[in-house]
C-alpha cells in the first residue's frame, strides 16, 4: 500500500493503531469490485448486533450514503463524501449536530468509515476544470467497499441465529401446549400417576424462562420440555398398554363373577349395626360395591354436622360416571379450603370432607342439598365441589342453589369435575405469576 492513502485526524484528535489498521484493510477493494450500497446497508442493518453499532449510528450512515451520487460503490467513481453536519442533520431527521459527531466517532471506531481530514478540518473537493472531482476531503466509504463481503457473511449469521430462535421458541410452545392438554386429559380420565407433581414441574420449567433468554438459556429449556413431554407420553402409552392388556379376554387371568351382589352385603346386618352417627371422613373410608342397589345412603341431620348410614330399603342410588382427583390437585386448585380444615390444615381426604362440612354451613347450603350432593356424586367428590364453590365464593350468588344445579347435571351425566378444578388451577397460577 502507498502512503498517500494514509491520512491522519485534524485537530485535538489522536490517532490510533486501530485507525491506521483499518485505514489499511479499505484499501483491499477487489479491483473492479462493485456493491449496491442499498443492499449493503441491508445486510449492515441485519449484522448490527455483531458489528457493534447503534440504530442512530446506522441513521447517520444512511444520511452518508444518501450523499453518494451513484447507487453502487466503485473504486472508479471514488469513494469520499463530504457532506457538512448542518447537511447531514437535516438527512438525519433533525438529529442534533453533537448527536452526529458521536456517531461518527463510532462508525469510524467499528472500522465502517475513515477520516479523509483537509489541512484545516473543512470537507469539500477540489474539481478540476472540466467539473470532475480531483480531490475530496470527508468521509471515505472504501472500508464498507472493501468489507463488504464480510458484512453479508455478518448478516447470513444473525438471520440464521433469528431463525434458530424462532424455530426453538416454536418447540417449546409446542411442547407446553402438548404437555398441559395431556396432563389435564390424564386427570380427566383418572389415569395413575402424580400429576399434581408434573405440572408443578413443568410450571418451574416454563416460569424460569428469563424475558429476554440467550440462546444457551432456550436450548436449556427446549431440552427439559421436551424430555417432560416424552416422559409424560410415556408414562400415558404404558398405561394405555396396561389397560388393553386388562381388557382382553384372550389373557390368562382369573375373571371373578358374582351376579348375587347380596353376597357382598347383608343389608340387615348394616341395618342393625350403623346405627350410630359416623362421621363423614369414616365413611369415605368404606368400599361400597357400586353394583349393589339398596345400599346405605348418606343422610345429614339437620341439627347436626355429621353423616349417619342407614339402608334405604327400595331405593336406587343413581350410579355415575363423576370421576375423583387427586387430593393434592384439589389444595391446589383450591388452597382456600385448607383454612376450614381440622387445625387450620387439610392432609387427607377426611379432613377436607370435615372441611367441606364447615364451608357448607357458612355458605348457606342446606344439609338436603349436600346429602343429595353425596349421594349422587359420592362424599369426596361432593367435598371437592364445595371446596371449588368456596374458591369460586365471590362468583356466585347462591352456594345451594349452585350445589343442586350441579347435582342434577351429574345425574343427567352433564357435569365433570376435572375442567372446573384445571380452570382454577389455571387461575392461581395466572394470579401468582402476576404477584411475583
Amino acid at each position: 500500500m502507498e502512503g498517500e492513502f494514509v491520512t491522519t485526524p485534524f485537530g485535538r484528535r489522536a490517532m490510533s493503531l486501530g485507525m491506521l489498521a483499518n485505514q489499511f484493510k479499505a484499501e483491499q477493494i477487489k479491483p473492479g469490485q462493485v456493491v449496491d450500497k442499498w443492499k449493503l446497508y441491508r445486510a449492515l442493518c441485519e449484522a448490527k448486533p455483531l458489528l457493534g453499532i447503534t440504530d442512530r449510528a446506522l441513521a447517520v450512515l444512511n444520511a452518508l450514503l444518501s450523499f453518494y451520487p451513484q447507487n453502487e460503490l466503485s473504486k472508479e467513481t471514488g469513494l469520499v463524501v463530504f457532506p457538512s453536519n448542518t447537511q447531514l442533520s437535516l438527512r438525519s431527521h433533525g438529529m442534533a449536530e453533537q448527536t452526529i459527531r458521536r456517531h461518527l466517532a463510532a462508525l469510524v471506531e467499528a472500522g465502517l468509515l475513515t477520516r479523509k481530514d483537509s489541512p484545516n478540518g473543512k470537507r469539500y473537493a477540489r474539481k478540476d476544470r472540466f467539473g470532475s472531482i480531483r480531490e475530496a476531503f470527508g468521509f471515505s466509504l472504501a472500508p464498507l467497499l472493501a468489507r463488504a463481503d464480510e458484512i453479508e457473511h455478518l448478516a447470513a449469521e444473525v438471520v440464521a441465529e433469528k431463525l434458530y430462535v424462532q424455530r426453538l421458541r416454536e418447540r417449546i410452545s409446542l411442547s407446553r401446549r402438548d404437555i398441559a392438554k395431556l396432563i389435564e386429559a390424564a386427570i380427566v380420565d383418572q389415569v395413575p400417576g402424580e400429576w399434581a407433581q408434573t405440572h408443578n414441574t413443568f410450571r418451574d420449567l416454563v416460569e424460569g424462562v428469563p424475558r429476554s433468554p440467550t440462546v444457551a438459556e432456550l436450548e436449556a429449556t427446549c431440552d427439559s420440555v421436551e424430555r417432560l413431554r416424552l416422559d409424560v407420553l410415556n408414562h400415558l402409552d404404558h398405561q394405555l398398554n396396561l389397560r388393553k392388556t386388562s381388557a382382553n379376554h384372550h389373557q390368562n387371568e382369573r375373571h371373578i363373577q358374582n351376579s348375587n351382589p347380596e353376597s357382598y352385603f347383608d343389608l340387615g346386618q348394616i341395618a342393625q349395626n350403623k346405627t350410630e352417627t359416623v362421621s363423614l371422613g369414616s365413611l369415605a373410608t368404606s368400599r361400597i360395591d357400586p353394583d349393589v342397589e339398596d345400599i346405605p345412603v348418606p343422610v345429614v341431620s339437620d341439627s347436626t354436622d355429621h353423616l349417619a348410614v342407614r339402608p334405604v330399603s327400595g331405593q336406587q342410588v343413581p350410579k355415575t360416571d363423576l370421576k375423583s382427583f387427586p387430593l393434592g390437585l384439589v389444595l391446589q386448585a383450591c388452597p382456600e379450603i385448607a383454612a376450614y380444615g381440622p387445625r387450620g390444615e387439610v392432609s387427607n381426604w377426611r379432613d377436607l370432607m370435615n372441611a367441606a362440612i364447615v364451608v357448607r354451613s357458612m355458605l348457606g347450603v342446606t344439609p338436603s342439598a349436600y346429602q343429595d350432593a353425596c349421594t349422587v356424586m359420592g362424599p369426596d367428590n361432593a367435598a371437592t365441589v364445595m371446596a371449588c364453590i368456596l374458591q369460586r365464593a365471590s362468583q356466585i350468588n347462591s352456594a345451594g342453589g349452585y350445589l343442586r344445579n350441579l347435582t342434577r347435571k351429574t345425574e343427567r351425566g352433564e357435569f365433570a369435575i376435572g375442567p372446573m378444578l384445571m380452570a382454577l388451577v389455571r387461575t392461581n397460577t395466572g394470579q401468582a405469576r402476576m404477584l411475583s
